[in-house]
């Protein structure tokens, strides 16, 4: 059975804010003989920007994954267009959407990152010329991201930048 029929997407609103902050934290790359960052890393702004009021600004879209047996969220895929004032680390220009990602670690690898992202780069489609974002490189989402026709345009400190023409 494909495990992504126990799951659905649905649009992400301004509701949705609280999980998103806990999917910016999931997002934290951080190999798996490291511990993770304390939760307070999240009110420095070069990342909170990526949440903060999220659904409220012009631009702002995304797709949540819930859990069709228990229907809590468990993954979400969401942009938002950024100002060369107020970049995010995958920043390519003030035109083109910055893409945030992450699943719960339990739910990962069942196909729920593929469709996260396939979504969000068909409701980038009906608005935007491409998509951004900033992978670690030994993160294993960046396998994800080349499939699907991100490539890299630039680094941000440790961090590749990647861009997908729609």
């Amino acid at each position: 059975m494909d495990n992504i029929s126990i799951y659905r997407l649905r649009p992400a609103t301004a509701d949705d804010e609280d999980f998103l902050w806990e999917m910016l934290y999931q997002a934290i790359y951080v190999p798996a003989d490291q511990p993770r960052p304390d939760r307070a890393l999240l009110q420095d702004p070069t990342l909170a920007h990526y949440v903060a009021e999220w659904g409220t600004r012009t631009g702002d879209f995304g797709a949540i994954a819930l859990d069709n047996r228990s229907g809590e969220p468990v993954g979400a895929a969401w942009g938002r267009v950024f100002s060369a004032d107020d970049a995010g680390w995958g920043f390519v220009d003030a035109n083109t959407p910055e893409l945030s990602m992450a699943v719960l670690p339990a739910y990962r690898g069942q196909g729920i990152g593929t469709a996260l992202l396939t979504k969000l780069i068909e409701q980038a489609r009906l608005h935007y010329a491409a998509l951004s974002l900033s992978v670690d490189p030994q993160n294993p989402v960046l396998r994800l991201y080349q499939r699907v026709g991100f490539v890299a345009v630039g680094t941000s400190g440790t961090s590749i930048t990647m861009c997908k023409p729609l």
